[in-house]
Protein backbone atom coordinates (compact mmCIF):
# COMPACT_ATOMS: atom_id res chain seq x y z
CA UNK A 1 0.00 0.00 0.00
CA UNK A 2 0.85 3.47 -0.84
CA UNK A 3 2.20 5.99 1.54
CA UNK A 4 1.11 9.74 1.33
CA UNK A 5 2.34 12.75 2.59
CA UNK A 6 0.85 16.09 2.73
CA UNK A 7 3.01 19.43 3.25
CA UNK A 8 1.34 22.98 3.38
CA UNK A 9 2.83 25.99 3.69
CA UNK A 10 1.08 29.72 3.84
CA UNK A 11 2.59 32.86 3.87
CA UNK A 12 -0.03 35.12 4.12
CA UNK A 13 -0.74 35.88 0.69
CA UNK A 14 -0.16 32.33 -1.23
CA UNK A 15 -0.61 29.13 0.02
CA UNK A 16 0.81 25.56 -1.08
CA UNK A 17 -0.10 22.05 -0.90
CA UNK A 18 2.13 19.20 -1.72
CA UNK A 19 1.38 15.68 -1.78
CA UNK A 20 3.41 13.25 -2.44
CA UNK A 21 2.64 9.42 -2.87
CA UNK A 22 4.86 6.76 -2.43
CA UNK A 23 5.24 4.25 -5.19
CA UNK A 24 4.29 6.63 -8.13
CA UNK A 25 7.06 8.64 -7.85
CA UNK A 26 4.41 11.54 -8.35
CA UNK A 27 4.30 14.84 -6.49
CA UNK A 28 1.22 17.15 -7.02
CA UNK A 29 2.06 20.73 -6.17
CA UNK A 30 -1.46 22.65 -5.57
CA UNK A 31 -0.43 26.90 -5.32
CA UNK A 32 -3.78 28.89 -3.86
CA UNK A 33 -3.95 32.20 -3.11
CA UNK A 34 -3.92 35.34 -5.67
CA UNK A 35 -4.08 38.91 -4.72
CA UNK A 36 -7.30 38.94 -2.90
CA UNK A 37 -8.30 41.76 -0.52
CA UNK A 38 -4.72 43.23 -0.89
CA UNK A 39 -5.81 43.68 -4.77
CA UNK A 40 -8.93 45.31 -3.93
CA UNK A 41 -7.89 47.76 -1.21
CA UNK A 42 -5.15 49.38 -3.74
CA UNK A 43 -7.69 49.07 -6.49
CA UNK A 44 -9.80 51.27 -4.47
CA UNK A 45 -7.47 53.38 -2.77
CA UNK A 46 -6.18 54.68 -6.58
CA UNK A 47 -9.66 55.31 -7.30
CA UNK A 48 -10.19 57.55 -4.49
CA UNK A 49 -6.94 59.22 -5.15
CA UNK A 50 -8.04 59.75 -8.86
CA UNK A 51 -11.27 61.24 -7.53
CA UNK A 52 -9.86 63.60 -5.19
CA UNK A 53 -7.23 64.87 -7.87
CA UNK A 54 -10.31 65.22 -10.27
CA UNK A 55 -12.37 67.58 -7.39
CA UNK A 56 -9.31 69.75 -6.85
CA UNK A 57 -8.59 70.35 -11.16
CA UNK A 58 -12.39 71.00 -11.10
CA UNK A 59 -11.92 73.38 -8.45
CA UNK A 60 -9.38 75.45 -9.51
CA UNK A 61 -10.74 75.63 -12.96
CA UNK A 62 -14.02 77.37 -11.72
CA UNK A 63 -11.91 79.63 -9.29
CA UNK A 64 -10.40 80.83 -12.19
CA UNK A 65 -13.39 81.79 -13.99
CA UNK A 66 -14.75 83.49 -10.94
CA UNK A 67 -11.74 85.64 -10.88
CA UNK A 68 -11.45 86.40 -14.55
CA UNK A 69 -15.58 87.20 -14.55
CA UNK A 70 -14.24 89.30 -11.52
CA UNK A 71 -11.59 91.22 -13.16
CA UNK A 72 -13.74 92.08 -16.18
CA UNK A 73 -16.31 93.34 -13.92
CA UNK A 74 -13.78 95.65 -12.45
CA UNK A 75 -12.54 96.80 -15.69
CA UNK A 76 -16.20 97.45 -17.14
CA UNK A 77 -16.61 99.42 -13.56
CA UNK A 78 -13.33 101.37 -14.56
CA UNK A 79 -14.37 101.79 -18.06
CA UNK A 80 -17.53 103.69 -17.33
CA UNK A 81 -16.07 105.77 -14.49
CA UNK A 82 -13.91 106.97 -16.84
CA UNK A 83 -16.45 107.81 -19.74
CA UNK A 84 -18.48 109.37 -16.96
CA UNK A 85 -14.78 111.62 -16.18
CA UNK A 86 -13.83 112.08 -19.92
CA UNK A 87 -18.05 113.78 -20.46
CA UNK A 88 -17.78 116.06 -16.84
CA UNK A 89 -14.33 117.17 -18.10
CA UNK A 90 -15.86 118.07 -21.99
CA UNK A 91 -18.67 120.19 -20.25
CA UNK A 92 -15.90 121.75 -17.80
CA UNK A 93 -14.21 122.60 -20.94
CA UNK A 94 -17.49 124.37 -22.72
CA UNK A 95 -18.72 125.78 -19.89
CA UNK A 96 -15.30 127.68 -19.58
CA UNK A 97 -14.64 128.51 -22.96
CA UNK A 98 -18.00 130.51 -23.30
CA UNK A 99 -16.65 133.52 -21.03
CA UNK A 100 -13.82 133.56 -22.67
CA UNK A 101 -15.30 133.38 -26.06
CA UNK A 102 -18.13 135.12 -26.53
CA UNK A 103 -20.65 134.50 -29.23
Amino acid sequence: MATERVTTRNDGTTSERIVERDGGGTTYVDRGGGPGMAGFIVGLAVLALVAIIAFFLVNQSRNDALRTDAVTSAASSVAGSTAGAAKDVGNAANNAAGPVNPK
